[in-house]
């Protein structure tokens, strides 16, 4: 049996998340399908992770194992051509049968984009978070590099997280501005706790609007409270970047 890994771009807008549930259209159930319709065959499509409901991917990984002779372009045009538009397949190959999009990762890197400015986006409501005070990105810079490392993330976790280890390496972060109103903000670590990179967001921003000191957002890492860190961030802002293998 072939092990097919695909690199996916899509638009989370109209979907409940990646993963397959009972009540609303996920990424997941919307390839599934598609792969069904090419290959004839019921597969389970196996993702590097679970993005939530309204958050992007511009490279998404995934497997699944299919006894199609398909060669993986034609398959992968096959996919894209019952795809709605929203959803594409960028890359599809065949990968020795151990490979597994995500337990084969070893970091995953990504990109919430802020719009900063006094009036709120039209382009761009679906793809940023509209903050319209201004914020100093010095400061935010500063407050993301106090995540490095190996630590306890229990602070930035969603409430609803079951996790049983909160722990977990960032490797890199990273701010920058594009334009005049648009910030990215990068967080690269080797696995990621539920809404994690919203809410460390929230408290980021809080920093650069000067609600929070960089001493307070040192102590609400260390505090291990959910409850102590600032609002989560809106998941339309939300991007995965890159899946390390």
């Amino acid at each position: 049996m072939r092990n097919i890994k695909i690199i996916l771009e899509y638009d989370g807008t109209g979907y409940h998340g990646w993963q397959r549930q009972p009540n609303g259209i996920t990424i997941q159930e919307t390839l599934e399908n598609a792969i069904h319709r090419i290959t004839q065959e019921k597969v389970t499509l196996i993702g590097s992770g679970r993005t939530d409901a309204g958050v992007h991917a511009f490279n998404q990984v995934a497997n699944f194992r299919t006894d199609s002779t398909i060669g993986c372009y034609n398959m992968m045009r096959g996919i894209n051509s019952v795809l709605p538009y929203d959803i594409v397949v960028k890359e599809a190959s065949d990968v020795e049968g151990g490979f597994h999009s995500r337990y084969s990762a070893k970091s995953k890197v990504y990109i919430y984009q802020i719009c900063n400015r006094p009036v709120r986006p039209a382009l761009l409501k679906n793809f940023s978070w509209h903050v319209y005070q201004a914020v100093d990105l010095l400061l935010m810079d500063k407050a993301l590099r106090l995540l490095v490392g190996t630590k306890d993330f229990s602070s930035f976790c969603g409430a609803d997280d079951d996790a049983s280890n909160h722990v977990r390496t960032v490797m890199n972060t990273g701010i920058e501005k594009k334009g005049t109103d648009r910030i990215l903000v990068t967080v690269e670590a080797d696995g990621f706790l539920r809404h994690m990179v919203r809410n460390i967001v929230g408290s980021v921003v809080d920093v650069g609007k000067g609600i929070l000191s960089l001493s307070e957002f040192s102590d609400i890492i260390e505090a291990r409270d959910r409850t102590k860190a600032g609002v989560t961030a809106p998941p339309q802002g939300l991007f995965l970047m890159e899946v390390r293998y």
